[in-house]
């Protein structure tokens, strides 16, 4: 599997980037392969506060429903209006173009580093 050595995971099988105060959030290409086919996204409104490891979202997928958990504490200032609208774009592209929401953090819990999550992956 690659990932990208810039980004943090989560056992969850997100991924965060930050840039500056704004951190950008998605799923892994392995949540997105063994999700299957996504043909839903229900991501946190913009202004809504959320927690690191609740539930802030839904990924329908032809297989099933999977909860979106919140990698960090903060506040959710944007979403992706692109994958909303085609929700495809979380598998064909899930650390470009398929990204779910941006925020703003206030609190970040230990985060997996690319290697570790990879070892991780392999074992889930």
């Amino acid at each position: 599997m690659s990932l990208p050595n810039d980004l943090k995971y989560t056992s969850d099988h997100e991924w965060i980037a930050t840039d500056g105060d704004l951190s950008t959030v998605g799923i892994t290409s392995y949540a997105a392969n063994a999700l299957g086919d996504v043909v839903y996204l229900d991501l946190p409104a913009i202004g809504t506060t959320i927690k690191a490891g609740d539930v802030c979202g839904e990924i329908e997928s032809t297989k099933s429903v999977s909860d979106l958990f919140a990698p960090a504490d903060g506040e959710v200032v944007e979403i992706n209006d692109a994958a909303v609208t085609d929700p495809r774009l979380v598998n064909a592209d899930p650390f470009g173009a398929g990204w779910l929401f941006r925020m703003r953090i206030t609190g970040v819990p230990d985060l997996l580093d690319a290697a570790t999550y990879a070892t991780f992956s392999e074992g889930a």
